[in-house]
């Protein structure tokens, strides 16, 4: 079935209708040393809205603040049409022990600065963004709850976090009367699958849509890499420094290059790119609600979005599952065995709906 951006889906458990892709900012700006500037991140913000998408990702540190600020003029005269989620946790002023971790007064200042760089009243839904393993569970719900009371964010969210401890938020949440998780942010591509051993199904049994961030395994998946990389160090070029960041990563590995030589044979049978087949694979997966798709010129946002247009056979699926394929570990190996089946159930048959 051909998707379109405006094919609306809801976010998790809540009413909220967001775009089958977000546009990721993370590109906006060059302090990183790559993205691109101020009229191109616009070019690239016009043809997202311009194909109907109203789902837009971005964080308080994202190339030291200025996806926000970029973001806070591009919105000016469409606020109330988007979308746009942001996140917090991660330090805003090195040396400032406060100014980063899952803390209150962290998520408070954070939020605040957020609000003055998008120019906006509030955030439609704000991401926890990294776990800290020191705030407690408690701190964080009631907080985030305080701020959506006073109308400052709409839903609020978890990122690079145990999914035991997005469970219990969610079941503390929901016993308190406090704001509920809505969403869940994961790395999550053919390349890296481990998502799919916890997080995945505890999001969906949890009532959290997914947001997977690097469906292109850092570009890798799109075909841009080759054996070459393995051992290469690097140039000036803004692609050259994302290629040594994702290297220098350990995200461009014989595995990877393996798994986007089955993703380049597809593409072929296809007829697209394997930048459209990695994110066609990632859309199937029932669990996921809105891959974040990030560009440097609206020829390549452009090309991201046509995997909405994807269409894969069943063999094509499962050769690249096969190929990707992660062991889940215990104790999910052990559930999915014969010999725990022929213990428990017998030749009992349960017909499931989930």
């Amino acid at each position: 079935m051909t998707l379109t951006l405006d094919t609306y889906r809801l976010l998790g458990r809540s009413g909220l209708r967001v775009s089958p892709l977000a546009l990721g900012t993370a590109t906006f700006g060059t302090e990183w040393g790559w993205g691109t500037g101020q009229d191109g991140a616009r070019r690239l913000f016009d043809v997202y809205l311009e194909h109907g998408g109203n789902f837009i990702d971005t964080a308080g540190t994202y190339t030291d603040g200025s996806s926000e600020r970029m973001l806070g003029e591009f919105t000016r005269d469409n606020r109330e049409r988007l979308v746009l989620a942001t996140k917090y946790t991660t330090q805003r002023r090195p040396g400032d022990p406060n100014s980063g971790g899952a803390h209150r007064k962290s998520l408070l200042a954070s939020v605040e600065t957020s609000l003055r760089r998008l120019n906006t009243d509030y955030i439609d839904l704000l991401f926890l963004h990294v776990w800290d393993f020191t705030t407690p569970v408690e701190e964080i719900l009631r907080g985030m709850d305080d701020l959506v009371r006073q109308g400052k964010v709409l839903y609020v969210a978890m990122s690079n976090a145990p999914a035991w401890e997005i469970s219990r938020m969610q079941a503390i949440a929901d016993l308190r009367g406090w704001s509920p998780l809505v969403a869940l942010q994961v790395e999550y591509s053919l390349i890296n699958r481990d998502a799919e051993r916890d997080l995945i199904p505890m999001a969906r049994t949890m009532g959290l849509g997914v947001t997977p961030y690097s469906p292109l395994g850092g570009g890798v998946l799109s075909g841009k890499y080759s054996r070459a990389d393995l051992t290469a160090t690097g140039a000036d070029s803004g692609d050259s420094n994302r290629k040594s960041f994702n290297a220098g990563l350990g995200m461009v590995t014989e595995r990877a290059l393996a798994i986007a030589d089955v993703v380049q044979e597809v593409a072929a049978e296809v007829g697209h790119t394997p930048a459209q087949v990695a994110l066609a694979w990632t859309l199937r997966n029932p669990g996921v609600t809105a891959p974040v798709i990030g560009a440097r010129t609206p020829e390549q946002l452009i090309g991201n979005l046509g995997a909405l247009g994807v269409d894969l056979a069943p063999d094509q699926l499962a050769r690249l599952d096969k190929v990707s394929a992660i062991d889940l570990g215990y104790p999910h190996d052990l559930l999915a065995g014969d010999h725990i089946r022929t213990v428990t159930a017998g030749t009992l048959k349960i017909e499931t709906r989930r």
